[in-house]
Protein backbone atom coordinates (compact mmCIF):
# COMPACT_ATOMS: atom_id res chain seq x y z
CA UNK A 1 0.00 0.00 0.00
CA UNK A 2 1.28 3.46 -0.72
CA UNK A 3 1.41 6.31 1.87
CA UNK A 4 -1.47 8.57 1.92
CA UNK A 5 -2.63 11.64 4.09
CA UNK A 6 -5.25 11.02 7.04
CA UNK A 7 -7.67 13.66 7.51
CA UNK A 8 -10.08 13.40 10.76
CA UNK A 9 -13.14 15.45 10.01
CA UNK A 10 -15.73 16.56 12.52
CA UNK A 11 -18.65 17.80 10.74
CA UNK A 12 -20.23 16.71 7.15
CA UNK A 13 -19.44 19.71 6.17
CA UNK A 14 -15.75 19.36 6.88
CA UNK A 15 -16.02 16.15 5.34
CA UNK A 16 -17.29 17.39 1.73
CA UNK A 17 -14.85 20.25 1.61
CA UNK A 18 -11.85 17.58 1.75
CA UNK A 19 -13.43 15.84 -0.71
CA UNK A 20 -14.05 18.96 -2.94
CA UNK A 21 -10.32 20.63 -1.91
CA UNK A 22 -8.72 17.23 -2.76
CA UNK A 23 -10.51 15.96 -6.01
CA UNK A 24 -10.82 12.41 -7.19
CA UNK A 25 -7.83 10.99 -5.47
CA UNK A 26 -9.80 11.57 -2.42
CA UNK A 27 -12.11 9.10 -0.63
CA UNK A 28 -14.14 8.75 2.43
CA UNK A 29 -13.44 5.70 4.73
CA UNK A 30 -15.66 4.25 7.83
CA UNK A 31 -14.97 1.16 8.68
CA UNK A 32 -12.29 0.51 5.84
CA UNK A 33 -12.80 -3.01 5.79
CA UNK A 34 -12.79 -2.99 1.48
CA UNK A 35 -11.20 0.66 1.02
CA UNK A 36 -8.12 0.04 2.78
CA UNK A 37 -8.37 -3.72 2.97
CA UNK A 38 -9.06 -4.58 -0.26
CA UNK A 39 -9.54 -1.45 -2.68
CA UNK A 40 -5.72 0.43 -1.63
CA UNK A 41 -4.41 -3.18 -0.43
CA UNK A 42 -4.47 -4.72 -3.92
CA UNK A 43 -3.65 -1.59 -5.64
CA UNK A 44 -6.78 -1.38 -7.82
CA UNK A 45 -6.10 1.69 -10.22
CA UNK A 46 -6.20 3.02 -13.32
CA UNK A 47 -7.83 6.03 -15.60
CA UNK A 48 -11.27 5.24 -13.92
CA UNK A 49 -9.94 4.29 -10.81
CA UNK A 50 -7.78 7.09 -9.65
CA UNK A 51 -5.85 5.70 -6.74
CA UNK A 52 -6.56 7.22 -3.11
CA UNK A 53 -4.02 9.85 -2.07
CA UNK A 54 -6.65 11.30 0.62
CA UNK A 55 -8.70 9.41 3.32
CA UNK A 56 -11.15 11.54 4.97
CA UNK A 57 -12.54 9.49 8.33
CA UNK A 58 -15.48 9.96 8.95
CA UNK A 59 -16.32 8.14 11.76
CA UNK A 60 -15.01 11.02 13.58
CA UNK A 61 -18.44 12.89 12.81
CA UNK A 62 -20.95 12.33 15.07
CA UNK A 63 -24.01 13.33 13.06
CA UNK A 64 -23.68 10.37 11.35
CA UNK A 65 -23.55 7.52 14.26
CA UNK A 66 -26.41 5.93 14.91
CA UNK A 67 -30.36 5.24 14.70
CA UNK A 68 -33.08 7.85 15.33
CA UNK A 69 -37.05 5.79 14.65
CA UNK A 70 -40.37 7.92 14.38
CA UNK A 71 -43.77 7.14 13.63
CA UNK A 72 -42.62 7.66 9.90
CA UNK A 73 -39.64 5.63 9.85
CA UNK A 74 -36.02 5.13 10.64
CA UNK A 75 -33.20 7.23 10.23
CA UNK A 76 -29.70 5.34 9.93
CA UNK A 77 -26.31 7.25 9.92
CA UNK A 78 -23.94 6.24 7.47
CA UNK A 79 -21.19 5.48 10.30
CA UNK A 80 -23.31 3.32 12.08
CA UNK A 81 -21.99 -0.22 11.77
CA UNK A 82 -23.81 -3.17 10.65
CA UNK A 83 -24.05 -4.53 14.63
CA UNK A 84 -25.40 -1.85 15.66
CA UNK A 85 -28.09 -2.23 13.27
CA UNK A 86 -28.32 -5.80 13.90
CA UNK A 87 -28.68 -5.15 17.65
CA UNK A 88 -31.39 -2.02 17.37
CA UNK A 89 -34.75 -3.50 18.94
CA UNK A 90 -36.66 -1.40 16.50
CA UNK A 91 -34.67 -2.64 13.30
CA UNK A 92 -35.55 -6.10 14.93
CA UNK A 93 -39.27 -5.87 15.02
CA UNK A 94 -40.05 -3.28 12.60
CA UNK A 95 -37.65 -3.68 10.02
CA UNK A 96 -36.61 -7.57 10.11
CA UNK A 97 -35.50 -7.47 6.61
CA UNK A 98 -32.78 -4.81 7.09
CA UNK A 99 -31.95 -6.86 10.64
CA UNK A 100 -31.19 -10.22 8.47
CA UNK A 101 -29.96 -8.74 5.50
CA UNK A 102 -27.23 -7.13 7.71
CA UNK A 103 -26.38 -10.19 9.82
CA UNK A 104 -25.95 -12.19 6.57
CA UNK A 105 -22.83 -9.54 5.99
CA UNK A 106 -19.60 -11.09 6.54
CA UNK A 107 -18.39 -12.17 9.97
CA UNK A 108 -19.26 -11.00 13.54
CA UNK A 109 -15.96 -8.79 13.76
CA UNK A 110 -16.09 -7.05 10.96
CA UNK A 111 -19.86 -6.31 11.09
CA UNK A 112 -18.41 -4.46 14.54
CA UNK A 113 -16.17 -2.03 12.17
CA UNK A 114 -18.59 -2.28 8.85
CA UNK A 115 -20.70 0.29 8.36
CA UNK A 116 -23.88 0.98 6.83
CA UNK A 117 -22.68 3.48 4.56
CA UNK A 118 -19.56 1.72 3.60
CA UNK A 119 -21.57 -1.64 2.77
CA UNK A 120 -24.00 0.04 0.90
CA UNK A 121 -21.26 1.94 -1.40
CA UNK A 122 -18.51 -1.13 -1.37
CA UNK A 123 -16.92 -1.72 -4.83
CA UNK A 124 -18.03 -4.97 -6.92
CA UNK A 125 -16.10 -7.80 -5.77
CA UNK A 126 -15.35 -8.75 -9.49
CA UNK A 127 -11.71 -10.92 -9.55
CA UNK A 128 -10.81 -9.11 -12.94
CA UNK A 129 -11.60 -5.97 -11.10
CA UNK A 130 -9.50 -6.75 -7.90
CA UNK A 131 -6.89 -8.50 -10.44
CA UNK A 132 -3.73 -5.88 -11.07
CA UNK A 133 -3.16 -6.90 -14.61
CA UNK A 134 -6.78 -6.57 -15.99
CA UNK A 135 -7.51 -3.57 -17.36
CA UNK A 136 -11.12 -3.56 -17.87
CA UNK A 137 -13.80 -1.11 -18.92
CA UNK A 138 -14.08 -0.42 -14.85
CA UNK A 139 -10.72 0.74 -14.57
CA UNK A 140 -11.26 2.64 -17.76
CA UNK A 141 -10.08 0.30 -20.10
CA UNK A 142 -11.76 -1.03 -23.62
CA UNK A 143 -12.45 -4.98 -22.67
CA UNK A 144 -14.58 -6.92 -19.83
CA UNK A 145 -12.57 -9.98 -19.10
CA UNK A 146 -15.62 -11.72 -18.40
CA UNK A 147 -16.69 -12.21 -21.52
CA UNK A 148 -14.65 -14.76 -22.45
CA UNK A 149 -12.94 -15.57 -18.94
CA UNK A 150 -14.40 -16.90 -16.03
CA UNK A 151 -17.74 -16.15 -15.41
CA UNK A 152 -19.34 -18.23 -12.84
CA UNK A 153 -20.27 -15.71 -10.54
CA UNK A 154 -21.07 -12.56 -12.65
CA UNK A 155 -24.12 -10.78 -13.68
CA UNK A 156 -26.99 -12.96 -15.59
CA UNK A 157 -29.46 -9.45 -15.50
CA UNK A 158 -28.38 -6.02 -16.99
CA UNK A 159 -25.11 -6.57 -17.82
CA UNK A 160 -23.48 -4.93 -21.26
CA UNK A 161 -20.24 -3.90 -21.13
CA UNK A 162 -19.48 -5.07 -17.93
CA UNK A 163 -20.44 -7.90 -15.65
CA UNK A 164 -20.21 -7.52 -12.29
CA UNK A 165 -22.84 -8.05 -9.14
CA UNK A 166 -23.32 -5.64 -6.63
CA UNK A 167 -22.44 -7.13 -3.89
CA UNK A 168 -23.93 -5.35 -0.98
CA UNK A 169 -26.45 -7.63 0.79
CA UNK A 170 -28.06 -4.30 3.00
CA UNK A 171 -28.09 -2.20 -0.41
CA UNK A 172 -30.91 -5.47 -1.61
CA UNK A 173 -32.72 -5.28 1.60
CA UNK A 174 -32.87 -1.30 1.93
CA UNK A 175 -34.11 -1.11 -1.65
CA UNK A 176 -36.77 -3.82 -0.67
CA UNK A 177 -38.20 -1.55 2.07
CA UNK A 178 -38.34 1.64 -0.25
CA UNK A 179 -34.94 3.39 1.06
CA UNK A 180 -33.65 6.64 0.13
CA UNK A 181 -30.31 8.02 1.31
CA UNK A 182 -29.34 11.51 2.13
CA UNK A 183 -26.09 12.73 0.08
CA UNK A 184 -24.26 15.81 0.74
CA UNK A 185 -21.77 17.80 -0.75
CA UNK A 186 -20.42 21.41 -0.94
CA UNK A 187 -23.25 22.54 -2.26
CA UNK A 188 -26.12 21.26 0.70
CA UNK A 189 -27.48 18.11 0.80
CA UNK A 190 -30.50 16.27 -1.27
CA UNK A 191 -32.41 12.65 -0.63
CA UNK A 192 -31.97 10.15 -3.33
CA UNK A 193 -34.34 7.43 -3.54
CA UNK A 194 -33.12 4.17 -3.54
CA UNK A 195 -34.60 3.21 -6.61
CA UNK A 196 -32.42 6.05 -8.30
CA UNK A 197 -29.63 5.77 -6.15
CA UNK A 198 -27.76 2.91 -8.03
CA UNK A 199 -26.20 2.96 -11.39
CA UNK A 200 -25.35 -0.11 -14.56
CA UNK A 201 -22.64 0.07 -16.50
CA UNK A 202 -25.15 0.97 -19.32
CA UNK A 203 -25.59 4.23 -17.74
CA UNK A 204 -21.66 4.57 -16.54
CA UNK A 205 -19.32 2.02 -16.85
CA UNK A 206 -17.14 3.64 -13.94
CA UNK A 207 -19.77 3.96 -11.33
CA UNK A 208 -21.89 2.11 -9.71
CA UNK A 209 -24.21 4.76 -7.91
CA UNK A 210 -24.66 8.37 -8.18
CA UNK A 211 -21.87 9.72 -5.87
CA UNK A 212 -19.65 12.01 -7.61
CA UNK A 213 -16.19 12.41 -6.27
CA UNK A 214 -17.03 15.26 -3.66
CA UNK A 215 -20.14 13.75 -2.70
CA UNK A 216 -20.83 11.18 0.43
CA UNK A 217 -23.80 9.72 2.06
CA UNK A 218 -24.91 10.94 5.26
CA UNK A 219 -27.85 8.70 5.97
CA UNK A 220 -30.42 6.24 5.07
CA UNK A 221 -33.68 6.85 5.67
CA UNK A 222 -36.58 3.83 5.72
CA UNK A 223 -40.04 4.77 5.93
CA UNK A 224 -42.34 2.87 8.35
CA UNK A 225 -43.81 -0.03 6.59
CA UNK A 226 -47.37 -0.15 6.08
CA UNK A 227 -50.08 -2.22 8.02
CA UNK A 228 -49.89 -5.66 7.28
CA UNK A 229 -46.56 -5.90 6.18
CA UNK A 230 -44.75 -9.01 5.87
CA UNK A 231 -41.04 -9.30 5.21
CA UNK A 232 -38.35 -11.78 4.42
CA UNK A 233 -34.60 -12.04 3.50
CA UNK A 234 -32.73 -14.87 1.80
CA UNK A 235 -29.20 -15.71 0.90
CA UNK A 236 -26.93 -18.56 -0.74
CA UNK A 237 -23.69 -18.43 -0.70
CA UNK A 238 -20.92 -20.68 -2.50
CA UNK A 239 -20.00 -21.11 1.71
CA UNK A 240 -21.66 -21.55 4.77
CA UNK A 241 -19.19 -19.53 6.27
CA UNK A 242 -19.04 -15.61 5.35
CA UNK A 243 -19.08 -14.73 2.14
CA UNK A 244 -20.76 -12.82 -0.87
CA UNK A 245 -23.93 -14.21 -2.04
CA UNK A 246 -24.03 -16.06 -5.44
CA UNK A 247 -27.94 -14.90 -5.09
CA UNK A 248 -30.29 -13.48 -2.20
CA UNK A 249 -33.57 -12.16 -2.35
CA UNK A 250 -35.10 -9.56 -0.47
CA UNK A 251 -39.14 -9.27 -0.02
CA UNK A 252 -41.65 -6.55 1.67
CA UNK A 253 -45.47 -6.87 1.21
CA UNK A 254 -48.47 -6.26 2.40
CA UNK A 255 -50.31 -9.92 2.65
CA UNK A 256 -54.03 -9.78 3.30
CA UNK A 257 -55.42 -12.94 4.08
CA UNK A 258 -52.80 -14.79 1.96
CA UNK A 259 -53.44 -12.21 -1.10
CA UNK A 260 -50.26 -9.55 -2.21
CA UNK A 261 -51.53 -6.23 -2.19
CA UNK A 262 -48.52 -4.29 -2.98
CA UNK A 263 -44.95 -4.69 -2.37
CA UNK A 264 -41.19 -5.38 -3.69
CA UNK A 265 -39.18 -8.23 -4.49
CA UNK A 266 -35.20 -7.69 -5.42
CA UNK A 267 -32.56 -9.86 -6.07
CA UNK A 268 -29.00 -9.71 -5.03
CA UNK A 269 -25.89 -11.20 -6.51
CA UNK A 270 -27.42 -11.28 -9.82
CA UNK A 271 -27.08 -7.82 -11.56
CA UNK A 272 -24.45 -4.90 -11.48
CA UNK A 273 -27.25 -3.19 -8.70
CA UNK A 274 -29.49 -3.80 -6.53
CA UNK A 275 -32.20 -5.67 -9.21
CA UNK A 276 -35.52 -4.78 -8.14
CA UNK A 277 -37.81 -7.81 -9.87
CA UNK A 278 -40.79 -5.41 -11.07
CA UNK A 279 -41.84 -8.23 -13.39
CA UNK A 280 -42.68 -10.46 -10.66
CA UNK A 281 -43.96 -7.86 -8.34
CA UNK A 282 -46.66 -7.26 -10.83
CA UNK A 283 -47.37 -10.54 -11.45
CA UNK A 284 -48.24 -10.96 -8.22
CA UNK A 285 -50.25 -7.96 -7.83
CA UNK A 286 -54.13 -9.27 -6.31
CA UNK A 287 -53.06 -12.66 -6.29
CA UNK A 288 -52.96 -15.76 -3.89
CA UNK A 289 -49.76 -16.01 -2.81
CA UNK A 290 -49.59 -19.85 -2.58
CA UNK A 291 -51.02 -20.37 -6.00
CA UNK A 292 -49.06 -17.26 -7.41
CA UNK A 293 -45.17 -17.52 -6.31
CA UNK A 294 -44.03 -20.22 -9.02
CA UNK A 295 -45.63 -18.79 -12.51
CA UNK A 296 -44.30 -14.88 -10.87
CA UNK A 297 -41.02 -16.24 -10.14
CA UNK A 298 -40.47 -17.66 -13.51
CA UNK A 299 -40.62 -14.54 -14.95
CA UNK A 300 -37.83 -13.86 -13.84
CA UNK A 301 -35.98 -16.32 -17.05
CA UNK A 302 -37.68 -13.69 -19.52
CA UNK A 303 -35.24 -11.02 -17.62
CA UNK A 304 -31.87 -13.14 -17.72
CA UNK A 305 -29.28 -13.37 -20.40
CA UNK A 306 -26.41 -15.32 -18.47
CA UNK A 307 -22.85 -16.24 -19.66
CA UNK A 308 -20.88 -18.83 -20.65
CA UNK A 309 -20.42 -20.32 -17.36
CA UNK A 310 -23.30 -18.83 -14.84
CA UNK A 311 -26.54 -19.92 -16.64
CA UNK A 312 -27.51 -22.23 -13.33
CA UNK A 313 -27.57 -18.76 -11.78
CA UNK A 314 -31.00 -18.45 -13.00
CA UNK A 315 -32.07 -21.51 -11.60
CA UNK A 316 -31.26 -20.13 -8.43
CA UNK A 317 -32.70 -17.05 -8.79
CA UNK A 318 -36.75 -18.25 -9.57
CA UNK A 319 -35.84 -20.89 -6.98
CA UNK A 320 -34.90 -18.76 -4.42
CA UNK A 321 -37.54 -15.92 -5.75
CA UNK A 322 -40.30 -18.26 -5.09
CA UNK A 323 -39.37 -19.72 -2.01
CA UNK A 324 -38.68 -16.29 -0.28
CA UNK A 325 -42.07 -15.08 -1.91
CA UNK A 326 -44.08 -18.15 0.38
CA UNK A 327 -42.30 -17.67 3.32
CA UNK A 328 -44.28 -14.75 3.07
CA UNK A 329 -47.05 -16.96 4.69
CA UNK A 330 -45.40 -18.71 7.44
Amino acid sequence: MKAFELYDATTVEEAVGLLEQHGPTSKVVAGGSDLVTGVMKDWIQGPGMPYPNVLIDITTIPALHGITATDSGLTIGAATTLTDVIQNETVRQTYPLLADAAASVASPLIRNFATLGGNVNQRPRCWFLRGENFPCYKKGGDFCFAVTGDNTYHAIIGGELCYIVHPSDTATALLALNASATVASAGGQRVVPFDEYFIGPREDVLRENILQANEMMVDVQVPAPAANTRMAWTKLKDRQVYDFALTSVAVSAVVDNGVWTDGRVVLGGVSPVPWRAAVVEQALVGKDIASAARSAAALIRNEARPLSNNAYKVDIAVGLTERTILSLLA
